[in-house]
């Protein structure tokens, strides 16, 4: 009995003098689980979007190019063309919650899909999380340089005197660049037939090759061309003229107000990320976007940068969801 009574007490002291150590582990495990952002990253990141050479490539790269040397670790951008980005959409959704997989959505994946497909396998809202604004372009309507006009109004008077319309290039259903073809035709009586192509560099290519006619692309994917002559810019579908094309009239100095429409893309993370990811993400983004540098930048490229909280652009995205899902019931546009 005395033995059994020894033992009992060398082992109830022993957990005694472990309680300390053992609390304090508990402790550190608990400040590790609030702070999952602690250690992040600690592996390359991965980066989806669009073709190469379209505007959220242009401003993946450089976001992801920023974020390298922040973090100290490599930023991968994976371009996935094709259906206008819902393809790297969709992977991008299906990603683990971790921060090691963010997506580039715009217009196209995270607006007007829903309203398009049917069949979607991701829904813009649920299956994401916002993390901020990137960049915003003005849309520019170019046309290829042997088209017989040289400002708005005449370029009105081709396509409606042209039998069986205009072709123009989008960079797939349910992009900017297609809602606003379809905008234009509403508010000026146009006739522009809208052919999709897989991204935004592929529809340029068609537009400069001369196999479509006219295009609605941002100032970022047309800035080039459109310099060395071989596009005309007539327009951009703006309220006010782009910083990064000064020299191209608004639609409403023309004589056609309240053609409105822009470019823009913002970064996502799959639904469940943890919110002190997020935040770190998020911090990194807008420190990055408002370098003076970065700044310079994205104009040169015909963007301007445009860092917000995520809530701001949740904020943001309801309400491109609501302008963009009229536009596109009330032209009847289909998925293609």
């Amino acid at each position: 009995m005395f033995s059994k009574m020894k033992r009992w007490i060398q082992t109830a002291a022993l957990a005694f003098a472990l309680t300390p150590a053992l609390a304090s582990t508990a402790a550190v495990a608990a400040a590790q689980g609030a702070d999952p952002a602690q250690n992040y990253p600690n592996r390359p990141v991965r980066m989806i979007t669009g073709s190469p050479g379209s505007t959220s490539d242009i401003a993946a790269r450089f976001v992801a190019q920023k974020l390298s040397e922040r973090w100290r670790q490599q930023v991968v951008v994976d371009n996935r063309p094709g259906a206008g980005g819902i393809i790297g959409t969709e992977i991008g959704a299906k990603a683990a919650p971790d921060g090691y997989t963010l997506t580039v959505g715009h217009i196209g994946t995270h607006a007007s899909a829903q309203f398009l497909f049917k069949n979607l396998a991701y829904d813009p809202v649920k299956d994401f999380v916002p993390i901020s604004l990137m960049t915003n372009s003005g849309i520019a309507l170019v046309v290829n340089s042997s088209v017989p006009a040289g400002n708005l109004k005449e370029f009105v008077a081709y396509a409606k005197a042209k039998t069986g319309g205009v072709n123009y290039a989008s960079a797939g259903g349910g992009t900017s660049s297609q809602l606003s073809g379809e905008l234009f035709n509403q508010m000026t009586g146009a006739r522009l037939v809208h052919i999709p192509y897989k991204g935004a560099g592929f529809a340029l290519t068609a537009v400069v090759a001369g196999e479509t006619q006219a295009a609605f692309l941002s100032t970022t994917t047309a800035n080039v061309q459109v310099k060395a002559g071989r596009l005309k810019a007539l327009a951009v579908l703006s309220a006010k003229r782009s910083p990064a094309a000064p020299d191209i009239p608004t639609a409403a100095e023309q004589g056609f107000p309240g053609i409105e429409s822009n470019v823009w893309f913002g970064l996502f993370g799959p639904a469940g990320t943890p919110k002190a990811i997020i935040a770190k993400i998020n911090r990194d983004v807008v420190y990055s976007l408002r370098l003076e540098e970065a700044k310079a930048a994205l104009l040169a490229q015909g963007a301007e940068a445009m860092p917000t909280t995520p809530e701001e652009f949740g904020a943001f995205l309801k309400q491109e969801i609501g302008k963009w899902g009229k536009v596109i019931k009330e032209a009847g546009i289909k998925a293609q």
